[in-house]
C-alpha cells in the first residue's frame, strides 16, 4: 500500500488513536510494509505507537518493533509490560530479538523471557545475549537449516520443511556431523533433483565461507561484500555451527560504519544524530572546531613573522589564499582516496609502488598548477620574480600536501585510529600551516 507521509496525515492518524477508531487504522496499515509502519511511528507518540501495534497483528507488530529506530522503539517499548512483550518476542527473529532485550533492564529481559511460549526462541536469544553486539556472534540469528551427512536426501528434505517453518529465507543447507561440526553447504537446487536415496554426503559442498562468531562486524561485512554473499555461517573455535548472519544484518553494518567515517570526516567528535539534545550535538562539533580555530591562530602568529617581508611585497599577501586552498584540497582528495580503499581493502601491492603512483600524480598535478599560475601572473602583472616564486611554491605545497593525505590515514590507521579523521579538519589545518610554511621559505629564499 503506497501513503502520503506527511503531517497532515500523522494527525489524520493521532486523530483516530485519540477517538479510537480502530477498524480505520487496522484498514490504514493493511497490507503496508513492516518498513513504512515504521516510519509512521516515528512521527508519533509513544502512546499512539502503542495503541496503533496492538491492534496489528503480533507478528506485523514484531517486524514492526524490528524496524523502527532504536531511541523511538526504547520510549515506546517501556509502555509495555513483560507479558505484552513477550508475544512480539515470540515472533522475532532472534538476532533481533536479543538486540531489542540487550536494550531493556535485566529485570525486565527475564520476565520477557519467562512469558514467551516458544521455548527453542527462548533458548536461542539466550545464547545470542552472552556476545558482544559488534561482532559476529552479536549479529547472527540462530534460525537456520541443517542436515547431518549421514542422511539421505529424503530424510534431508523432510528436514528442511520441519526446520524451515522457524526460518523466513532459507538460502543454503547446512551440512554437520554428529557433533554439530560444519562440513559444508548443500543448495535447495541439488537437493531437490537428486535422488531420495542419494546421500548428502555424496551431494555436498564442502568449500564454504564461515566466520568465526568473535569476528568484528566490519570484517565479517568486508568478507560477505567481498564474496558477494547473502548469507555465511557462523562457527565457534572448535567448527561448531552456531548460527548465520543473512545480508540484511550485515547493509546494517555496512550503512553505520559509512555515517561514522562520513562524521568524523566532516569533524564530528562522536556519533550524533538530528534527534540528539543541544548539548550532544555541540559536544561532537566543538573539538575539531578548536582544532581549526587553534590552527587558525597559528597561522595569523606565523605570518606575522614575515610581516617585513609583506610590507616590502605586499602583492605576495594575494597569493595566501591560493596557496592554502590548493594545499589543503590536494591532501583530502589524497586522504580520501586512501580512506575509501582502505575501507574496501583495495589498498594492494607493495608500498613503493603507491608511493611512486602518489608521487608521479603529484608532479604532474603541481606541474600543470604551477604553469596555469605562471601564466595568470604574466598575464595580469608584470612581477615576473613572483610569478616564478608563487608558482614554485605551489608545486612545492601539492607535493608536500600529496605526501601528507597519502600517509597521515595509513599512520592512523595503523595505530587502531578511524583513519578518516584524516579526511576531515586535521588534515585541512596541518596543510594550511604547512603551506603558508612553504611559500614565505621560499619567497625568502627566492626573494632575499
Amino acid at each position: 500500500m503506497s501513503f502520503e507521509f506527511s503531517n497532515k496525515y500523522l494527525k489524520q492518524l493521532s486523530r483516530a488513536v485519540e477517538q479510537e477508531e480502530n477498524e480505520y487504522i487496522i484498514n490504514e496499515f493493511d497490507g503496508m510494509h513492516s518498513a513504512d509502519i515504521s516510519t509512521v511511528m516515528e512521527g508519533l507518540s509513544a502512546e499512539d505507537c502503542k495503541y496503533i501495534l496492538e491492534l496489528l497483528n503480533p507478528s506485523v507488530g514484531a517486524d514492526v518493533i524490528s524496524e523502527i529506530e532504536d531511541d523511538t522503539r526504547n520510549n515506546f517499548l517501556t509502555l509495555f509490560t513483560p507479558q505484552e512483550l513477550s508475544k512480539y518476542m515470540d515472533n522475532t527473529d532472534s538476532d533481533d530479538a536479543a538486540d531489542i532485550l540487550n536494550d531493556m533492564p535485566v529485570k525486565v529481559r527475564e520476565e520477557v523471557l519467562a512469558n514467551m511460549n516458544n521455548n527453542e526462541k527462548v533458548q536461542y536469544i539466550i545464547d545470542l545475549l552472552h556476545y558482544e553486539e559488534d561482532c559476529a556472534g552479536g549479529l547472527m540469528a540462530k534460525e537456520l537449516v541443517k542436515a547431518n551427512i549421514n542422511w539421505n536426501v529424503s530424510q534431508c528434505i523432510e528436514e528442511v520443511r520441519r526446520q524451515g517453518q522457524n526460518v523466513d529465507k532459507i538460502y543454503t543447507v547446512y551440512v554437520v556431523d554428529d557433533h554439530d561440526i560444519l562440513l559444508g553447504r548443500i543448495s535447495m537446487k541439488k537437493l531437490l533433483i537428486a535422488n531420495d536415496l542419494t546421500k548428502v554426503a555424496d551431494l555436498y559442498e564442502p568449500e564454504i565461507a564461515k566466520v568465526y562468531s568473535y569476528l568484528d562486524e566490519e570484517e565479517v561485512a568486508d568478507i560477505m561484500q567481498h564474496y558477494d554473499l547473502e548469507v555465511i555461517p557462523v562457527i565457534n573455535v572448535q567448527g561448531r555451527l552456531l548460527g548465520r548472519i543473512t545480508i540484511d544484518d550485515v547493509v546494517d553494518v555496512i550503512t553505520e560504519q559509512a555515517e561514522k567515517d562520513q562524521q568524523a570526516m566532516s569533524g564530528l567528535s562522536e556519533d550524533v544524530e538530528e534527534t540528539d539534545s543541544l548539548i550532544a550535538m555541540a559536544r561532537a562539533r566543538l573539538p575539531w572546531l578548536i582544532v581549526g580555530m587553534s590552527g587558525g591562530l597559528l597561522g595569523a602568529n606565523f605570518l606575522g613573522g614575515f610581516e617585513e617581508e609583506l610590507s616590502r611585497i605586499p602583492a605576495m599577501a594575494f597569493f595566501i589564499p591560493l596557496i592554502t586552498a590548493t594545499g589543503g584540497n590536494v591532501g583530502i582528495q589524497s586522504s580520501t582516496i586512501v580512506v575509501q580503499s582502505l575501507a574496501s581493502g583495495g589498498f594492494q601491492g607493495s608500498a613503493m609502488n603507491r608511493y611512486l603512483r602518489v608521487l608521479v600524480i603529484a608532479i604532474l598535478n603541481g606541474l600543470t598548477l604551477a604553469a596555469l599560475v605562471y601564466g595568470f601572473n604574466m598575464v595580469f602583472s608584470d612581477n615576473h620574480q613572483l610569478a616564478i616564486v608563487v608558482s614554485f611554491a605551489l608545486f612545492s605545497v601539492i607535493m608536500i600536501a600529496s605526501f601528507m593525505g597519502t600517509i597521515t590515514p595509513l599512520v592512523l590507521s595503523k595505530f587502531g585510529i578511524n583513519p578518516a579523521l584524516a579526511s576531515g579538519p586535521f588534515i585541512t589545518t596541518c596543510n594550511d600551516l604547512i603551506g603558508l610554511g612553504v611559500y614565505f621559505m621560499v619567497a625568502k629564499a627566492m626573494l632575499h
